[in-house]
C-alpha cells in the first residue's frame, strides 16, 4: 500500500498527542495516513499492554487512518541499532510514505528521543540500494521519504513551523481520550502519573491554542525539521 504520511511513535498515544489534529486534517483533505507504534507501552504505570492495544485500535478508528501496526519493540529498552533500524526500514519500504512524522528530538521520556533518532536514521538508510530487506521472502525496493518532521511532546521546544489545525482539535482530543487508562479520570484508582492529571489533559488543548494564537488561527500543532522547508514563493506562507 502506497501512502502519503506515515506517523510513528515510541508508544501508543504519542502520535495522537503530538500530531493527531494534523493527521485528522490531512485525512479530511484526502491523504492516506498510517500509524506505526514502536512498542506496546507495556512499562506504563497505568493500564496494561492489552488495554493499550485496544485503546490504540479505538484511537486509530477515530482518526480514520488506513492502518495501524505495532513493532513490539521493548518499551524503555529498545535501542537505535541495526536490528531495530531494519524493522523500521521494512515498514518504510512497505508503505513508501512521502512524509514521515516521528517523536520529538529531545524529551522527558527517554524513548521519545531514542525513537526520534531511530526513525530518522531508518528513513535515510531505507534509501540505500545496498541495504537489503525482505517481507514474506519478497525483496523490497529502496525508498526514502521526502521529509521527516518531528512533532512536539512534553517539552515546549520551539517549532520550526506549525500546521493550522482549527476545526480538528475535537477529533484529536477524542483520539487522545480513547486512552482511558492513561489520562485524567476522577474516578480512577490507578497511581497518578505526569500525564494523568487534569492539567496535562487541558494542556494538550491550550498548547495548540497558544500556538494558534501566535500565528493568528484558532489552533495549531508544531513540528521540527531536519532540513530547510522550501516554498515556491512568499505568498505560500500564511
Amino acid at each position: 500500500m502506497k501512502i502519503d504520511i506515515l506517523a510513528l511513535g515510541a508508544h501508543p498515544d504519542d502520535v495522537e498527542l503530538g500530531c493527531g489534529a494534523t493527521i485528522a486534517k490531512e485525512i479530511a483533505n484526502g491523504k492516506k495516513v498510517g500509524i506505526i507504534d514502536l512498542t506496546r507501552g507495556e512499562l506504563g504505570t497505568r493500564g496494561t499492554a492489552e488495554t493499550r492495544d485496544l485503546e490504540s485500535k479505538n484511537a486509530a478508528e477515530i482518526l480514520g487512518v488506513s492502518f495501524r501496526e505495532n513493532l513490539k519493540f521493548s518499551d524503555g529498552f529498545f535501542v537505535n541499532d541495526k536490528q531495530h533500524q531494519i524493522e523500521v526500514i521494512k515498514m518504510i519500504r512497505k508503505y513508501q510514505p512521502e512524509i514521515v512524522l516521528c517523536n520529538t528530538i529531545d524529551d522527558r521520556h527517554i524513548d521519545h528521543g531514542k525513537g526520534s533518532q531511530l526513525v530518522s536514521d531508518a528513513c535515510f538508510l531505507s534509501g540505500l540500494v545496498k541495504v537489503e530487506t525482505k517481507i514474506e521472502n519478497n525483496v523490497q525496493l529502496p525508498w526514502r521519504p521526502k521529509q521527516v518532521y518531528h512533532y512536539m511532546q512534553w517539552k515546549n521546544i520551539e517549532p520550526d513551523f506549525v500546521v493550522d489545525v482549527s476545526g480538528f482539535m475535537d477529533k484529536k482530543m477524542e483520539s487522545v481520550l480513547a486512552y482511558q487508562t492513561q489520562f485524567y479520570d476522577a474516578k480512577s484508582k490507578e497511581p497518578q502519573t505526569p500525564i494523568s492529571s487534569k492539567n496535562f489533559t487541558e494542556s494538550v488543548k491550550y498548547r495548540a491554542q497558544d500556538l494558534g494564537r501566535l500565528v493568528g488561527v484558532e489552533y495549531a500543532e508544531g513540528f521540527n525539521v531536519e532540513r530547510y522547508v522550501a516554498v515556491d514563493g512568499l505568498f505560500d506562507l500564511k
